[in-house]
This record gives C-alpha cells, structure tokens and sequence, in this order.
C-alpha cells in the first residue's frame, strides 16, 4: 500500500516540504497540498508590472546561506540565481537621507564613528565610552534588542539605525524582536564573556562577502514555485482545512466544505495563529505555543514609474522609527537588481506590528500614500505606469524575547506524524523556511512513515 502525506499550505515551506517528501517516499506515494488561494506560493508570489516581473511578498534570500543556492542547484535553476547590481541602501531619519552605516550587526554598529551624522554628538561619545562602562550579561539570557542597544549605545541607536533593519525584516522593531532571533552570532560572542557590546559586534561579524549580500531569482520567485510543484507532484486541494483528527491509520483532515481526507502523516505549513485552530484537539501543547507567537500585517505597494524617472542609485531606503513617513521601507528594484524594460519598479512597504494599516487602509488610500512618500524622500511627484496593491495579513512572525525555548516547546508537543514549517520557526527568510520545512519531511522519514 503506498503511503499518503498532506501538507496543509502551499507556500514555500508547503512545497519544500513536499519534495523533499516527493524524493524520500518515491513515485508511488500520494501528496495532496491544501492552500484555498488563487495560486500556490504563498508570500513567494511574482506579479507582472509595468510589463515585468515583480515580486510583491518576500523578494530575496541572503546569499552567504547554502539553503536556496542548494536547492535551485539541485532544481536545475542556479543559473536563475541572480544577484545585486551592489547599489546600497539609504536609511530616511529626521526628514533626511543617510547612507547606511557600514560594518553593523541588524543596524548595531561595531564601530561608533560609522553612525556619525545619523545620530548626534552626545550619542557618538556615549558610544565611544562603552568600553569603560561597567558591563554584565547572563549567558543564555535572550533580552529584548531595544533592552541591550538602548543600555549600551543610547535611544537614538535604536530608533535610526536599529529599528529601520528589523522593521524591513520582521515588520516589528527592537523593543518586540529577542537578540538571539536578530542577531544569533552576536549572542554568542555575548555567552564567550565578551566585555562590553562594542567587541561582541566586533567579534560577531560575519567575514566579508565577495559578491552580491542577496540573491534572487531571475523572472522572479514563481520560477522556483513552479519548479518545486513539477517536481513534487502533488494534488493541489483548493480548500481550507479547518480541523486535524486522528484516524485508525494517521490523520483525518477536515476542509471547510466538510468533506474528509486521510493521510498517513502530515506537514503543517501554515501561519503559526492558524496552527491552534487545526491541532487543538490533537496537540494542545503546541497549540498553546502558537497562540504566544505574535503577527503583524503588512502591505505592499508595488508601482512602475515612467522609464527616466529621477531616483538615485541606491537599492532602496529603510525608515526610522518616528518618521511622519507612512512606508517602513521603500525598494528602488530597478536599482537595486537592474533595469528592465521602459519603467522604473519601485516597492513601498507599510505595517508594522501594532498598527492596523494593512487591514484599514483601501487601496487607493495606499496608492496615495506611497505618492505622498515618494514626493517626500526623493522629490519625485509623477503617475505610475502601472501599480499593484497586496496584502498580507497575519503573515510577519515575531520573533520575541525567548523565542527558541517557545518554537522548542512547540515543537515537542507534536506526535510522531504531524511536523510544522514555516517563518514563525525557526527564521522568517526564505533560507530558514526551505531549512525548516526540510526538517519538517525528514522527521516524517525518520517516524517510519515513507516506505
């Protein structure tokens, strides 16, 4: 009898999940993916505008990780792997540019100096003066980002050059962010007994990177969606499931239409508030570390300016917290991957936790704001060629102070033959997500359950 997985979600970690099944269980194993949405993909999803492809959720990977570069290799795709034209960034704070700081950690800086002109002179010296400051950390502690910065290097630290990092990355900020989440190498040098916070930055930088920091996919993520769904070979299901029982053999999986699959074992790869609602009453102690994990929502808007348009040449600008500025952050794709076409791609991102514009603002509100901030930070005031609007709700884990210890408890409250992937575990990029829900098909393999 050949063996039946579900994998409920069909975002990156579904898919991955369910090749990695796919090469484990062989041809004669049955894959059903259950996503109701119009496309499987999830935040990997690939628009057209202005003529040209776009992506409109997650739009890169970091390069020096093996976890995507591996997989498009063994996809056949990494010659689709495409990196930075190595314009950088700019950070938007008291109404003003900066050039990022270079040689910082998540925005921390290993040097002071490199900060100057982004924060003011009082703040430089408080920095320079770390080092002469008594200092104490408790191995294994996992305090807040805001917590540590705030302490060591001052309140402006955290507010212009921390914050614009992690709200890009996790749409929240250092005060909702744990340090061993945001920066897990700086923990470490933290634990070694480093002496103050200036040489555990030092100390925990990565060496430099020849070649581009991120990396991409050429014609955007849908290239690499499609190619894991030819070669997953799964049955797409286009409902929702609402509930996960036990059956006498695996699992019963109840849609929203009320109709029943079985499997043999499944991968869960849906956002962590969906995951209590499914596994309440099979895996109370996962549920309740679900329901701890905190979401954001954002929104993106995705716009083609007129080919000639005056932006600068530079990857994009992240924005400090406290800014009358509405968007969190602001792509200049075309800079930042290279022009294509007649047009100008740019992406502006709005929502951070706690806010609800996600969810309020309509659309041609959105439309409007990213025209009153584009005017704001570059000067620039013409129509779009073209525009997109997209949501995601719920979609932005955070990742809390001990964050490890709960995604831990969560995931040791699962039977042999349910496993979880997805952002809220154990990293919220692309590479983490591919590396979870790899985790997520081997456990299955390893439960006994491909044969």
């Amino acid at each position: 009898m050949s063996v039946s997985y579900a994998v409920v979600g069909g975002g990156i970690s579904g898919l991955v999940s369910a090749y990695r099944l796919r090469v484990a269980a062989g041809p004669d194993a049955t894959i059903t993916v259950f996503d109701p949405a119009d496309r499987l993909g999830g935040v990997l999803r690939t628009e057209r505008i202005g003529g040209q492809p776009l992506d409109v959720g997650a739009e890169a990977f970091i390069a020096r990780r093996p976890e995507v570069p591996a997989l498009l290799a063994e996809l056949g795709l990494a010659d689709r792997q495409i990196g930075t034209t190595g314009a950088r960034p700019l950070i938007y704070s008291q109404r003003r540019l900066y050039e990022m700081p270079i040689g910082t950690l998540q925005g921390i800086p290993a040097d002071p100096l490199t900060l100057t002109g982004l924060v003011d002179d009082a703040t430089i010296e408080w920095m320079l003066g770390e080092r002469t400051r008594p200092f104490s950390w408790q191995p294994g502690a996992d305090p807040s980002v805001a917590d540590v910065v705030r302490d060591r290097f001052g309140e402006q630290v955290v507010t212009r050059s921390v914050d614009p990092l992690l709200a890009g990355v996790y749409a929240g900020s250092a005060a909702t962010i744990g340090l061993r989440s945001a920066a897990p190498t700086l923990a470490a040098a933290l634990d070694r007994g480093a002496r103050n916070l200036t040489d555990a930055v030092r100390d925990a930088l990565p060496p430099p990177l020849n070649g581009s920091v991120f990396g991409a996919v050429d014609g955007g993520y849908t290239v690499l969606v499609d190619e894991l769904v030819r070669r997953a070979g799964i049955r797409w299901a286009q409902v929702t499931v609402g509930q996960v029982k036990r059956a006498p053999r695996g699992w019963e999986l109840v849609d929203d239409e009320g109709q029943r699959w079985l499997a043999d074992a499944a991968v869960l790869a849906v956002p962590a508030p969906q995951l209590p609602i499914l596994i309440g009453g099979v895996a109370p102690r996962t549920a309740a570390a679900a329901r701890r994990i905190a979401v954001a929502s954002t929104a993106l808007v995705a716009l083609a300016l007129p080919g000639g348009t005056p932006l600068p040449e530079q990857s994009g600008v992240l924005v400090a917290t406290g800014e009358r500025l509405r968007a969190k952050a602001i792509t200049l794709s075309s800079r930042k991957w290279g022009r294509r076409g007649n047009v100008e791609l740019v992406r502006l991102s709005y929502g951070r936790f706690g806010d609800d514009i996600a969810r309020s603002a309509g659309d041609e509100d959105l439309l409007s704001r990213a025209s009153q901030d584009l005017a704001a930070v570059f000067g620039v005031n013409v129509e779009p060629v073209d525009c997109h609007v997209h949501r995601w709700i719920d979609a932005m884990p955070q990742y809390g102070p001990g964050h490890p210890e709960l995604v831990a408890e969560l995931r040791a409250g699962l039977p042999p033959t349910l496993a979880v992937a997805g952002g809220y575990l154990d990293g919220i990029g692309v590479p983490a997500c591919v590396g979870a829900a790899t985790g997520a098909a081997a456990s299955l393999v390893t439960a006994g359950v491909a044969r």
